[in-house]
This record gives structure tokens, sequence and C-alpha cells, in this order.
């Protein structure tokens, strides 16, 4: 193996051999503004050829077009990469405002058919329920699922943001390869508590794929101000944590990862990064980060962090800085495992 190759790690009990780290492709379409589809493409190539083989993207983003930009690369390397995408977020493009959960049998069947279409591939590697309709029991909406497994339509089950006992009972109808949930720096909850769903990973074998594990780009000190600095047209700009005074102070939470950067020589992303990465080995179990990028200096940089060991004095001066944030994760909770807490 090429030493700028990143290693592998299995996703799940039964799954893939995968990239220890990931590539989110939401940013290429959607939420962060105007993209350079030229690079962005050619960043999908350069992570690839660097090891990354676990893509990941959803219906919901861009209403579909993120599934459709990244389809002619899929399907140029399709027995070399893991797909993962989602279902459950349903949105209206004529309707901005109009937002709904859904986990019913017939939405699934529908949902799969749709991301099949669009991405032109026969077969979904890793099929994530996005967010939880409290509604429909798992046993149902997990059933459905699993009968896209036995349909040859999806490989591997995932769920996203759920509680440790959703993931059990999902788990006991058919097994669960990865979950996905935000996790980084400023966002732990899914370590320990009554959502701590880290621990009921490990238990049943699950991986967890970490979303947002630079923090939506604040814990990169690129910006400070959404509302300020940021496009007009950025979803960042409706984050809690992000705007107005709550972003003043999380700003100065960044003070500790800044000074093990410049003592270490590398960016605050990449200490940021290692810190997640380092999270297998802290609760036992695989952890397969997804940074999203657009650009391939900026996906390079990523993948180093995964060759960055982060010594115990260094993890002491972060450990605190998650009690510390001020804002949510969302405007709105519900759809999140704590929010159902």
């Amino acid at each position: 193996m090429s030493k700028d190759r990143i290693d592998t790690v299995g996703l799940g009990t039964d799954g893939p051999l995968v990239g220890v780290q990931g590539l989110g492709c939401m940013g290429m379409s959607a939420a962060y503004g105007p993209t350079d589809e030229t690079e962005a493409r050619a960043t999908l190539e350069r992570a690839l050829e660097l090891g990354v083989t676990l893509f990941d993207t959803a219906d919901v983003y861009g209403f579909g077009r993120n599934e459709e930009f990244i389809a002619p690369f899929v399907r140029a390397h399709r027995d070399r990469l893991t797909l993962a995408t989602k279902f459950a977020i349903e949105r209206r493009e004529d309707d901005p405002s109009f937002q709904a959960i859904r986990n019913d049998r017939a939405y699934i069947r529908a949902s799969v058919e749709g991301s099949l279409r669009r991405l032109g591939v026969d077969h979904i590697d890793l099929y994530y329920m996005h967010r939880r309709d409290v509604d429909v029991p798992m046993e149902e909406s997990v059933g459905a699922m699993a009968e896209l497994v036995a349909e040859g339509k999806v490989r591997h089950l995932g769920l996203s943001e759920v509680s440790p006992g959703e993931l059990r009972a999902a788990h006991a109808v058919h097994p669960i390869a990865a979950v996905q949930s935000e996790w980084s720096l400023f966002s732990r909850d899914v370590e320990g508590g009554a959502a701590g769903v880290v621990g009921a990973a490990k238990e049943l074998g699950v991986a967890f794929v970490p979303y947002s594990p630079l923090g939506r780009g604040f814990l990169t000190g690129s910006f400070v101000s959404a509302d300020k600095e940021l496009d007009s047209k950025d979803w960042r700009r409706t984050q809690p944590r992000f705007t107005g005074d709550n972003a003043a102070a999380n700003a100065a939470l960044l003070e500790p990862v800044r000074t093990i950067a410049e003592a270490r020589g590398v960016s605050l992303a990449q200490v940021a990064l290692a810190w997640v990465q380092q999270r297998a080995e802290v609760h036992g179990l695989a952890v397969i980060p997804i940074p999203g990028t657009r650009k391939r200096t900026r996906l390079e940089e990523n993948l180093a962090a995964t060759r960055i060991t982060l010594d115990a004095a260094e993890l002491a001066r972060l450990e605190p800085i998650a009690d510390k944030v001020a804002g949510n994760r969302y405007p709105d909770m519900t759809f999140t495992a704590v929010g159902r807490e």
C-alpha cells in the first residue's frame, strides 16, 4: 500500500473494508453556497486515489441533485467504492419551509427507487434511515429496509441520529452496519448519558460514522460569524452556534485547538479530525468520520489527520471544550436523538 493512502477498517461486523476517513459529498450540491464543479469532481477522484472509499450522500441534498452530481464518478469506479445514501427527510423545492420525516414502507420503497435512478446503479452499498419518525414502529421501517437487502437493491443498513434503544431495536430486526451522528470537539452527546449511542454501537459491532467532524467548518477557524462572513445562501447562517453572541463565545473555545496546531505545525482542522479519529481507540469501535470538502487541498489536509496521534496532555486540553459550547446544533432539535430524550 502506498504511504499516501489511508488505512482501512471494517464497516460493521459484516460490512466491507473502507478507508478510515470517508468523504461527505453534500456541500458539492447543497447548503454551502456556489460550487466549482470541476474542482469538486477532481476532489472525488483524488479522494479515491488516496484511499477514501466511503462516499456519503442523501436524496435530500439539493433535492436529489447531489446524487446526480456524484453519479458519473460512482459508475466509473463502482467496484472500488462504498456508496452510502439516505432517505427519510421529505422536502419540497417549491416550498422551502416544508419538511417532514417519513419512515413508512411506501415512502422507503419509493425513495430507494429514486436514489437508484439518480445514481444510475443497481444497488446501494449502505442505505441509511436519515432521521427517525417515532410514529412508525422501528420494526416496520427496518423491516422494509431489510426487504431491500433481500431484493439486492441494498447491501447494508445504517441509521442516523438514533438513541441506544432505537439502535438495539433496529439491530434486532436486521443487522445494522453503521450509525451516523454528529460527533466532534463541539458535539459529544453521542458518547454518554441517555443518548449515548456510541456504547450501544460498540456492544453490537456497529461502525460509527461521525458527520460534521469539523463542526461544519467552524472548527477550522475559517469563519467566526456565519451571518456576517458566509454566502447569503449558506445554510450555516441559520445555525445557532455560528451566529450572534454564540459565535463569538464559541470562537474563543478554539484557543487550545489553535495552540496545539501551532506547536505541531499542523492546521486546526487536522487537530480536530485527529481527535475524532482517536475516538476509535478511546471507545473501542470503528470510527469513520466523513468531513465534507469540495477542494483537493482541503481533502489532502483532512486525510493527513489520520496519521496524527494526539498525546495525553493534548487530549486533556481539548476535553473541556464540548461542555462550554453555546447554542444547539440545529434551530430545531426535534429530529435528533437528544431531542427525543
